[in-house]
């Protein structure tokens, strides 16, 4: 976003109930007056941020959160008898105390060596897992967002859940886009299934081998039966009731209740002044508001949850288990993967912002470790990218080679992001305070988020080491 060569004035045009008042850089009001709670207030309204998404769960699920089949779900989540490959488990990409997201710049799964955090080794995959936490509310899932529901509302499967072939529609009927989901992980090669011979041929096969293993566990069909009378009669256990307990888990991960949001419902002593002018530039000068939305389908979740090109170095793992795209195999065409057409290539969906804090790299591909670095690029690529080196940026040793081809991304870049905005070093500031600490839960913390991860798992598997 910014450039060192010039500086740009910056004008803010906030339409207050007041009238409209004209900022520019340095002129926000002091704490002692009420001006800038009432320039920030007008935004919000603005743009029909309430702060009480978080509060909405149970009247959109149309229910109360079922405790009991969500630890059940818990306890399955970090057990490695759902990988097929025995080594890795759904936390060993989405670790607990970084908010359920990747320790790694690119997510390592199976042939790991049951470490979870910096000293994970293991061939690479091709992209960083995201962060789970709030995840119920978002319409669409992945960096490429290969499950979505059409409708635009994850709670709503009328219009159907998509999902690449071949689930294409199959699993429309699920009540929710992350029960729907959770059927995919399990049959994923590079992250939990492996690649020996034996694997079932399947996804269906390969479902059907994990839920033999919980058919076979004393432990879980007992767990599952306290979930499923029909279990406890004898039936078997199948993979929908996985899914589900799996998905209610995932359900109770709502932390949305962030200095924002409090601001929002009317507490305006909950953000510093340094959140409020960073939040005023987030949606003014900084124009980030464009694609890290907040109102309609995105659920208050800072995404629009739509592909862009946001002109993002190309790294690709010395070892890894999946193949790149391009001649040179360093390449990654995110969206065109699922669409087939060459005019997505190198889009990928915008991050949601709420806890970015706990992840420990960012983009797609973890191609920046610090956030200040991540935001620097971000509001500038174009002008940045001659530069990026990934030594500089943090990146793993074995992520420090050969980079992708960057002409053919920049030539694609989104419209929004072609033209760099330059800010003050105080305005840079007060973005990334908006950004790291007017965006976090304080519940969101690694200490208190470790306490989720169970003790043991009911198939008597070490639990990864999560460092």
């Amino acid at each position: 976003m910014c450039t060192q060569q010039r500086k740009l004035t910056i004008i803010i045009l906030v339409v207050a109930s007041i009238g409209v008042v004209a900022l520019t850089p340095g002129t926000f009001a002091s704490s002692g007056d009420d001006t800038l709670n009432e320039q920030l207030s007008a935004v919000l309204r603005q743009h029909g941020f309430t702060g009480r998404v978080g509060l909405s769960l149970e009247q959109r699920l149309g229910r109360k959160i079922d405790n009991q089949l969500a630890d059940l779900g818990r306890l399955a989540f970090h057990d490695s008898l759902l990988g097929l490959n025995d080594d890795n488990s759904c936390a060993g990409c989405h670790a607990a105390p970084l908010g359920f997201g990747d320790s790694q710049s690119i997510a390592i799964g199976v042939e790991n060596n049951n470490i979870v955090g910096p000293d994970r080794i293991g061939p690479r995959n091709q992209r960083r897992a995201p962060i789970v936490l709030n995840n119920v509310f978002f319409p669409a899932l992945m960096w490429n967002s290969r499950f979505n529901s059409v409708s635009g509302n994850p709670f709503d499967n009328s219009a159907g859940f998509q999902f690449p072939l071949p689930e294409g529609f199959s699993l429309s009927a699920l009540p929710h886009l992350l029960t729907a989901q959770a059927f995919i992980p399990t049959t994923e090669k590079p992250e939990m299934t492996g690649f020996h011979p034996s694997v079932p041929g399947t996804n269906d096969g390969i479902r059907a081998a994990v839920v033999d293993r919980l058919n076979a566990n004393g432990e879980y069909r007992k767990l599952f039966g306290q979930n499923f009378p029909e279990v406890k009669s004898g039936a078997p256990v199948i993979y929908e009731m996985l899914a589900r307990a799996i998905a209610e888990f995932e359900f109770t991960l709502v932390f949305a209740n962030a200095p924002i949001d409090k601001f929002a419902r009317g507490q305006k002593n909950a953000m510093t002044d340094d959140e409020k002018r960073g939040a005023l530039i987030f949606f003014g000068s900084g124009n980030c508001v464009s694609c890290h939305a907040v109102s309609g389908q995105s659920n208050e979740m800072f995404s629009d949850f739509r592909q862009h090109v946001a002109g993002i170095p190309q790294i690709a793992p010395a070892v890894g288990n999946v193949t790149f795209d391009g001649p040179g195999a360093n390449e990654d065409f995110g969206l065109e993967q699922v669409t087939g057409n060459p005019n997505d290539r190198y889009a990928f969906r915008t991050s949601p912002l709420r806890n970015l804090a706990l992840q420990p790299t960012f983009f797609h591909n973890g191609c920046f470790t610090r956030l200040e670095d991540a935001v620097r690029y971000h509001l500038d690529a174009i002008g940045s990218a001659p530069s990026y080196n990934p030594v500089a940026a943090g990146l793993d040793a074995d992520l420090q080679g050969p980079q992708g081809p960057m002409a053919p991304v920049l030539a694609r870049i989104a419209p929004a992001l072609a033209t760099p905005v330059t800010l003050s070093s105080d305005e840079f500031r007060q973005l990334i305070a908006f950004l790291r600490t007017g965006l976090l839960d304080p519940k969101a913390n690694a200490h208190d988020l470790r306490k989720l991860i169970p003790a043991r798992v009911p198939s008597g598997r070490p639990v990864h080491d999560f460092q």
